[in-house]
């Protein structure tokens, strides 16, 4: 391998040729050979939106050399087309606050634009990484700014596939509506349901999740950039603090604003312990429902197979014809590595020293996995799974029929005690509670036809005591 030498404050080091990064950028390739990952690219994207934003606040406040300005704009916009996405290497668990992050980008971006100006890659004699890519900046403040800017980035596509699963949930409820089934509790029988209504449910749950994801990312809006390295705003003029951010809103059209005090906003990982929750509690209602779906498609000869989910894959690599939940299955891990990584942030913001928190790197690492693989698995669920299920209507009806949740409804009209009593003879006999209420002639066949009337039995009130014009209004 060809290589060239280059000089930093620790002394020489030898650098592949042709590789755009430079010598700090290669003592952290040898430094954190630790996960084989790259930096993920919404927080390369993020960071590259910083550096011009930031080359163009210095030039409008007449700081940084116009030709200078001109070349670090020109080479942020190739990289920004992804043409040196290869030169972004830093491992995320890296240098305690992203130093070896920012000095890549600034590294690349220098040695592009020193040969924009005619110069040679590692000389770094027209445009220098930490003098003019770096001007006015800190890994203090740029770190922690792409952070936010890559979260909203990456959420934003986030919001678009729990819009898109909440929505095909909610279609599912509105098929389903006139379907009438056991309920349970504790995983026994409980009174009528319609699947509709469980389905809608679902569907109620993804939106408050949407809501508060939408409510987290207000507290991302505020930025410390030109707060520096501690938030104190050294060597950044008050005319570039106000102008990058508003250059950094044109850029990206998030209603960004300069953080009310830097100091805060350079210490505090508060708005990333409450977008990790969001997740948490989003990841939670997944599981929950991914859980319910396993089960009442299960079977389908010995388990409840009340829904059917399309089938994608053989299961069984010995039992021909198994067919696994497997969509659901992957939500399931999906969300368990999501609940893992809010544990990972909590611990990381917690562990902020007085003027800066390190561990920055592993917060957004573990953000950004979180909202990909939890955006990706969503739209998997919504196109592979939710849209395909359909109801096992006979199903549904002999399990209700069968159901001890069944004498629930009996109980206003023949008291508590009686109505156990048939509950018991069902259990010890094997005849449904629907045979022995008509055996008994409790009910007349057609009373109970008109009790078990499936939306006035899952509304409240009293099945069977409404008027016409009542049921009329469900």
């Amino acid at each position: 391998m060809k290589t060239r030498t280059e000089k930093d404050t620790l002394g020489t080091l030898e650098v592949p040729a042709d590789a755009l990064y430079g010598s700090q950028t290669a003592r952290a390739i040898g430094n954190f050979p630790i996960s084989g990952l790259k930096p993920h690219p919404a927080l390369v994207w993020a960071t590259l939106i910083i550096k011009m934003s930031a080359a163009r606040a210095n030039m409008e406040t007449g700081r940084l050399p116009q030709e200078i300005g001109d070349a670090i704009i020109q080479a942020t916009k190739e990289a920004l087309s992804g043409a040196y996405d290869s030169q972004f290497l830093v491992d995320p668990f890296q240098a305690g606050a992203g130093t070896s992050h920012n000095m890549n980008v600034n590294e690349v971006l220098a040695n592009r634009a020193e040969e924009i100006l005619g110069g040679e890659r590692g000389r770094y004699s027209k445009v220098n990484p930490n003098d003019h890519v770096n001007m006015a900046q800190s890994t203090n403040d740029v770190f922690p700014t792409a952070m936010r800017l890559s979260s909203l980035h990456m959420t934003a596509e986030l919001l678009i596939e729990m819009e898109g699963l909440k929505d095909s949930l909610r279609a599912k409820g509105a098929e389903f509506d006139g379907i009438l089934k056991s309920g349970r509790t504790h995983l026994q029988d409980a009174v009528p349901i319609r699947l509709g209504q469980e389905f809608e449910a679902y569907a109620v749950a993804i939106e408050k999740n949407t809501a508060n994801l939408r409510t987290c990312r207000e507290t991302l809006y505020q930025l410390g950039l030109g707060g520096t390295a501690i938030g104190t705003g050294l060597n950044a003029s008050p005319r570039y603090i106000q102008q990058v951010v508003k250059i950094i809103a044109e850029e990206t059209g998030f209603p960004v604003v300069n953080a009310a005090n830097l100091v805060e906003a350079t210490q505090n990982m508060d708005p990333f312990v409450v977008l990790s929750s969001a997740l948490k509690g989003t990841a939670i209602n997944l599981t929950r429902i991914a859980n319910d779906l396993r089960l009442l498609s299960s079977g389908p000869m010995t388990g409840l197979n009340e829904i059917t989910l399309p089938p994608v894959q053989p299961g069984s690599s010995i039992m021909p014809g198994k067919v696994n939940p497997v969509i659901l299955e992957m939500v399931n891990m999906v969300s368990y590595q999501v609940m893992g990584a809010d544990t990972v942030v909590t611990c990381a913001a917690q562990a902020g020293q007085m003027e800066l928190n390190v561990m920055m790197p592993v917060i957004i690492h573990n953000i950004l996995s979180s909202v990909e693989i939890m955006k990706n698995s969503l739209r998997k669920l919504r196109e592979s799974c939710i849209d395909g299920i359909t109801a096992n209507v006979a199903q549904c009806s002999r399990y209700l029929e069968s159901s001890i949740g069944m004498a629930t409804i009996l109980a206003p009209r023949i008291g508590y005690a009686a109505a156990a009593e048939i509950v018991k003879e069902s259990l010890r006999t094997g005849r449904s509670t629907k045979e022995i209420i008509v055996s008994r002639e409790l009910l007349s066949p057609e009373a109970l036809a008109e009790i078990i009337d499936p939306y006035p039995l899952t509304t409240p009130g009293i099945s069977g005591k409404r008027n016409t014009k009542q049921k009329e209004e469900l």
